[in-house]
């Protein structure tokens, strides 16, 4: 995981002071942990820690109730049974420490013997803080530890207070019918957001969401605060509020299957376990303030350094799933050779070219030279190579080096075993288990392989590449609860939930980690795209580990500027791919609109372009130039705003990208499909009220006019398009 600090700030912004003033009458120690936009202050009790309060943009601090409840027991096998064995925690000054953006609070408990962090850290001088608990296990006895929130939260807060919260459904599948969710949360309201990685979410449980919330005040600066958890595996968020508090919890999900017993995790003698981490931050400015913060911090301290320095990125890709299964080395040939005419950057060789599911070297019918030939091809046309792998599958092939599952030792490596007459579909079958340590010393050589012999400047992985639930015993995670366990068969892949789910997760999460960051370390210049059957892994710990995401399974205009609308109130834009498909464009106007809805961030064209007319080529020519010189650097660098409702593809829908830096930005106007809205007006954002701006349609639809910023935000951007299910550009300059 990569680190850069992009704002210099003052040394006061970032200090953190473990004050030594303990205070007498509760022998409590506190500290302060700060950022430009986040202050905590912490306190060290002598039994638990606890988060005091949290301050930050001048709004009046969030008083927490809460102390952190460290686990009360550990469970140990006695027998033929289980003992409860209870904890007795006590600060431990001298292994407590500070240091410029780190404070960790030390507890240990005795009988038996443990030792747990509560650390916080600010690893940037703007936005939020993170911070995560581990548990060492200091015995020789092996002991199971229930599954720990990351974080606790029960603010004090008047019962007259309006608040809204801000959640965000996940684009999988399809964009929801609301995706974004700003909501009033008013006393007695109740709340629980899931995230896993699977299309099969646990039966009863609504669709599941970006792992993030945010709540403000709705009143005058729309001031509140936000949380995230970094992690891809199965994780909760709640948020409750009563007539005098808000309490939230963010973490695992205790309670991964309905009626199951809560999760508990295996802490061995000398082993530890760690909540996931999550983060903590202030923010103004409502719903899009939260994000113009949030995301230059994901930027900054989970993305990629060598990534984001690369001035090409966000790319412009052309994928082989224009011509799906049927792709072979001459299509491929002539996609490259056309591609590389218009402007694009990367061909993306999508599924069809392997020899089976589990078997991933390609189909010598399909490709006789192998595919480092097709990656050699594309890279003299000036172009990188990528390529779709789903590597924790396994199917029937029998050849060396795949993955069969009758194999005895593949058979153990599954989550669940299958039936003779079973059968994989055409990319996706039996899901290995990456927490057990040989499969993912196996997983971990077989993607380098894979990147090696293929010469990929990019690896997609695609289907359930974590492993979600698992029948076995003798796997590293807890063994499932046989009287409480499901295992539903969806055409050629199992799905275990019991109450060992999380932990199954976790431990598969983790190895999935380290196998990318392993091939980080010996592919320093290699791209990932995060897919997992599109969009289910849209969270912050696969921000952490992959470059960028595809948003959605659904790629017509309306589904991509949907799912765009709600993962860029958290995300940076040059990370959100959404995949343009094959759609009705009779008109140019149309053709515009086609490609413009998936160049909002990373655009990923998902057809033959040689089957387009000569007039469509010197249109996406054009465009993809005009994405390249003036789009590309707004959507790393610039603050986002929704300056309309989320797109319906009737009405009028919009985004606007203002960057400071640049005194410069741009407005993506969308018309929708009614014919009696030929013009709309968007109040823009972000500008100053008293500077001049510059407005130029890129298309021509009104000549290039000169606007005050108070104008622009108060009375708003005029916009005349002639023909429905047409777009345009404004390119807005201060003058």
């Amino acid at each position: 995981m990569n680190i850069l600090v992009t704002m210099a700030l003052p040394r006061w912004a970032c200090v953190l002071a473990l004050l030594a003033a303990a205070h007498a009458a509760c022998g409590q120690a506190t500290a302060k942990l700060a950022t430009a936009d986040t202050v905590v202050e912490l306190s060290a009790g002598v039994q638990a820690p606890r988060l005091l309060w949290l301050g930050g943009h001048g709004q009046r601090a969030w008083q927490n109730r809460a102390v952190e409840p460290l686990p009360a027991f550990v469970e140990r096998a006695v027998g033929g049974g289980v003992e409860r064995v209870p904890l007795a925690w006590k600060v431990v000054p001298r292994l407590s420490e500070s240091s410029p953006g780190r404070v960790v609070f030390v507890y240990e408990s005795q009988q038996p013997h443990l030792r747990l962090d509560w650390e916080w850290t600010a690893r940037a001088g703007f936005g939020p803080v993170e911070h995560r608990i581990v548990v060492e296990n200091l015995s020789g006895v092996e002991y199971w530890l229930p599954i720990m929130d990351s974080l606790r939260l029960d603010w004090r807060i008047d019962g007259d207070t309006a608040l809204r919260q801000l959640y965000i459904d996940k684009g999988a599948g399809a964009p929801t019918a609301i995706g974004t969710h700003l909501v009033a949360v008013a006393p007695g309201s109740a709340w629980t957001g899931w995230s896993t990685t699977f299309a099969h979410p646990v039966p009863g449980r609504p669709a599941e969401i970006i792992p993030y919330e945010a709540v403000f005040r709705a009143q005058n600066r729309q001031a509140g605060w936000f949380t995230g958890i970094e992690f891809s595996g199965r994780t909760r968020l709640t948020l409750d509020r009563s007539q005098d508090g808000l309490a939230a919890l963010a973490g695992l999900d205790p309670e991964p299957a309905p009626a199951s017993s809560p999760a508990v995790t295996r802490l061995t003698p000398g082993g530890s376990f760690a909540t996931p981490m999550v983060f903590l931050g202030a923010f103004a400015g409502g719903a899009d303030g939260a994000g113009n913060e949030l995301r230059p911090w994901v930027r900054a301290v989970l993305g990629n350094v060598r990534t984001w320095s690369d001035p090409h990125y966000p790319l412009v890709v052309n994928n082989s799933w224009g011509v799906g299964m049927s792709i072979d080395e001459a299509v491929a040939e002539r996609m490259i050779d056309d591609a590389a005419g218009l402007g694009f950057e990367m061909f993306h060789l999508d599924a069809g070219w392997f020899r089976g599911v589990g078997d991933w070297y390609p189909n010598a019918q399909k490709f006789p030279h192998g595919l480092a030939a097709v990656a050699d091809d594309a890279h003299r046309h000036g172009m990188r190579f990528g390529l779709w792998a789903d590597w924790t599958q396994a199917g029937l092939d029998t050849a060396p080096g795949t993955l069969n599952v009758h194999d005895a030792k593949v058979r153990d490596w599954l989550v669940a075993d299958v039936s003779p007459s079973w059968k994989p579909q055409d990319f996706k079958g039996q899901t290995i288990d990456l927490g057990v340590p040989a499969v993912r010393d196996y997983a971990g050589k077989e993607v380098n392989r894979i990147v090696t012999d293929y010469h990929l400047d990019m690896l997609e992985h695609d289907g359930y590449l974590v492993a979600q639930g698992c029948t076995r015993d003798d796997h590293p995670h807890a063994p499932p609860d046989p009287e409480r366990m499901s295992v539903e068969h969806y055409e050629g892949e199992d799905i275990v939930l019991s109450s060992n789910s999380t932990d199954v997760s976790y431990h598969a999460v983790r190895a999935y980690y380290s196998i990318y960051e392993q091939l980080r370390r010996e592919h320093p210049g290699l791209l990932f795209e995060i897919c997992n059957d599109g969009g289910r892994m849209v969270d912050f710990g696969s921000a952490a580990h992959g470059d960028y995401f595809s948003i959605t399974d659904s790629y017509d205009p309306l589904s991509n500027r949907r799912a765009f609308y709600d993962a860029s109130y958290v995300l940076p834009p040059a990370m959100l791919e959404t995949y343009v498909e094959k759609w009705p464009t009779p008109r140019m106007e149309n053709f515009l609109y086609m490609l413009r809805s998936g160049m909002m961030g990373w655009i990923t064209v998902m057809q033959n372009t040689n089957d387009w007319t000569p007039a469509q080529h010197a249109a996406a020519h054009a465009a993809i130039a005009l994405y390249k010189a003036q789009l590309r650097p707004l959507l790393r660098d610039a603050e986002v705003f929704h300056i309309s409702p989320r797109p319906d593809g009737v009405g009028w829908d919009g985004m606007e990208y203002w960057d400071p830096a640049r005194k410069k930005g741009v407005v993506y106007a969308f018309r929708g499909s009614a014919a009696d809205e030929p013009q709309h007006v968007f109040l823009l954002a972000g500008l100053k009220p008293q500077a001049t701006y510059r407005l130029h349609f890129q298309d021509g639809t009104a000549a290039d006019t000169f606007l005050s910023g108070r104008h622009l935000m108060k009375d708003g951007l005029r916009v005349a398009l002639a023909a429905p299910l047409s777009s345009e550009l404004i390119f807005v300059s201060e003058q």
